[in-house]
């Protein structure tokens, strides 16, 4: 018996990114691990488009496995995989890449990783932060960085290997990069007065944040090769929350010059200024998906925070989410799935929801308040 469930993991990955249906294994007809087991005609009468099965077997300090993945109408093989692993939960992710890429032509995000801020009392009363790092799903959650100060605002590097956040360890705020694996961490940013919301460029040159240095909260790009500063926006709003767009070209942020809190671009070569978002009266803590094309964001309705998502080229919009308190979302690097933090029972938790708003699930975490989660990119 192996320790976890390769299977129900693939099924599991499939399911919660809402392109697909698996069947309940209570429902089969039949469970086949070889070829010549697979009755096409049973798996047509219950109405399944696919159908994988696979082996995985110990060999010395690592696991085999195969898999087939059968088009059920053709009855025939359309992928066959075999390889090995010492990692079974990494490798059941892997599998569900493969068979998510081979049918949507969608790069499989279930390799990804996650990261969030949990917060919680200890014994003596104190509230202690904890940056944590899990899987995509959630599972095998780690602490990256904890404090006794707050922590916020997590955001990875392009290539995986490092982190960006804003920690109050020296007293005030200040943007500290880490190493993920070698813990290694070094202050980036401590000006008078806020330095906040780290976003790395797309790539990992430069890094986006907001700073009130000259009195007023405002946008600006720092090398992180010379430290150079360069002021991105001059108003006497309150200008935050900036996100670089995929191709590097322009960032979004979170601005108040309208009246109310609404989703601005500024070109970075020409400086040309555009609002995004004309629905309603607050819209904040905007991303950029993937291809550039959907915006996600925090929208305010009736007095309640939701997750919507607005299509740039067609101008449509739609909330993806109906919870109460709905905040920080993130997508994730095939643009699928979005996840956020929200609030249960009066408890901060992580929740996640497809694109199109029809799949949502809750994600396991530690106990205490979760917030803040942020989708890594795809990791080599």
């Amino acid at each position: 018996i192996l320790p976890e469930d390769i299977g129900q993991i693939v099924s599991s990955d499939l399911e919660r990114s809402g392109l697909f249906k698996p069947l309940s294994s209570n429902n089969m007809l039949s469970r086949p691990f070889e070829r010549k087991d697979v009755f096409f005609k049973d798996w047509r009468i219950l109405g399944m488009d696919y159908l994988v099965i696979g082996r995985v077997k110990p060999v010395g300090s690592q696991y085999a496995f195969e898999f087939e993945l059968f088009d059920v109408f053709k009855g025939e093989a359309i992928e066959v995989r075999k390889g090995a692993s010492a990692d079974l939960r990494a490798m059941a992710h892997h599998i569900s890449d493969i068979i998510f890429e081979k049918l949507t032509g969608i790069k499989g995000a279930f390799s990804t990783q996650i990261l969030y801020i949990n917060v919680d009392r200890g014994r003596d009363g104190k509230r202690r932060y904890r940056l944590q790092k899990a899987d995509a799903d959630g599972h095998r959650s780690e602490t990256i960085y904890e404090s006794f100060e707050p922590v916020m605002s997590p955001s990875w590097s392009p290539d995986g290997k490092k982190i960006a956040y804003v920690s109050f360890q020296s007293s005030r705020p200040a943007i500290y990069v880490q190493e993920i694996y070698t813990g290694r961490q070094f202050k980036l940013a401590s000006f008078k007065g806020i330095n906040g919301a780290p976003d790395w460029s797309p790539d990992g040159s430069r890094m986006a944040i907001t700073l009130s240095k000259d009195g007023n909260p405002e946008i600006y790009i720092l090398s992180l090769s010379s430290g150079k500063l360069e002021r991105l926006t001059n108003h006497y709003s309150i200008d935050t929350e900036p996100r670089w767009s995929p191709s590097g070209n322009s960032i979004i942020f979170t601005s108040d010059r309208g009246g109310s809190p609404q989703i601005y671009e500024i070109d970075l070569s020409t400086r040309e200024l555009k609002r995004l978002t004309f629905s309603g009266t607050y819209n904040a803590r905007g991303e950029l998906g993937p291809t550039g094309k959907e915006l996600v964001m925090v929208h305010q309705e009736a007095g309640r925070f939701h997750i919507a998502v607005q299509d740039l080229q067609r101008q449509s919009f739609s909330i993806l989410t109906q919870t109460l308190l709905d905040e920080s979302p993130s997508i994730s690097p095939n643009g699928v799935m979005v996840i956020y933090a929200t609030q249960e029972r009066g408890q901060g938790v992580l929740s996640a929801v497809s694109i199109d708003g029809q799949v949502k699930f809750r994600l396991p975490a530690r106990s205490g308040e979760v917030r803040e989660p942020a989708w890594s990119p795809f990791l080599h």
